[in-house]
């Protein structure tokens, strides 16, 4: 199955000059947050394929307008095409407002999947909008990554962990592609397409 992941920055290649065949192929598109809600409903209508997404600390927008004809992910594992997709957007706290926890609050929000983790048997990939602890994060708060990510990395073992935040516009240490363990960890920022069948994501991701 092949899953157009996009984050934090509209790609002007799809919303300024879209044309079908752009996403001829992609079979889900996935937002890892920060994204204009527009753009989502744009994708969905546009290119009719699903589009699950998990809220970024920019979303706030997202309670008044939320995109049309996509799917919000957060806290449960929806399953395509039996690929079973967790979401947990949201970043680190570092100021009043929503979409935003503590480390322990994050953990509090994966304990409450355990039933659905123990019921669905795992994961295959994680979405969220912030990276994980020490895994292409950033050293300041607002990026700093969740321990938690990792944990949920080293017990379920999922193919892909997915994530936007960190722009790769930031500097050179924000990598497109990192590994930790089984997983491969994608940054989304714009837009990348992953293919859930490849064994060398590494060598194909773009």
């Amino acid at each position: 199955m092949k899953i157009l992941v996009i984050a934090d920055e509209e790609s002007k290649y799809l919303w300024d000059f879209f044309e079908k065949s752009k996403v001829e192929g992609i079979d889900l598109i996935i937002s890892c947050g920060d994204l204009d809600p527009r753009y989502l409903s744009f994708l969905v209508t546009l290119a009719n394929v699903p589009v699950l997404y998990v809220h970024g600390n920019h979303d706030k927008k997202y309670a008044q307008v939320p995109p049309e004809g996509c799917t919000c992910i957060e806290d449960e594992i929806f399953v395509y095409q039996g690929v079973r997709i967790l979401g947990l957007g949201g970043s680190m706290r570092y100021k009043p407002g929503p979409h935003q926890y503590t480390e322990r609050e994050m953990k509090w929000r994966v304990r409450r999947l355990g039933f659905q983790l123990f019921k669905k048997r795992g994961f295959d990939i994680l979405v969220a909008h912030s990276p994980a602890y020490q895994l292409n994060d950033g050293r300041d708060l607002p990026h700093q990554g969740f321990r938690v990510f990792r944990t949920l990395m080293e017990k379920y073992h999922p193919k892909y962990f997915l994530h936007g935040h960190v722009h790769m516009s930031y500097g050179r240490q924000h990598k497109r592609y990192d590994k930790y363990m089984d997983t491969h960890i994608i940054n989304a920022f714009e837009r990348c397409i992953i293919d859930t069948d490849d064994e060398n994501p590494q060598e194909h991701i773009r």
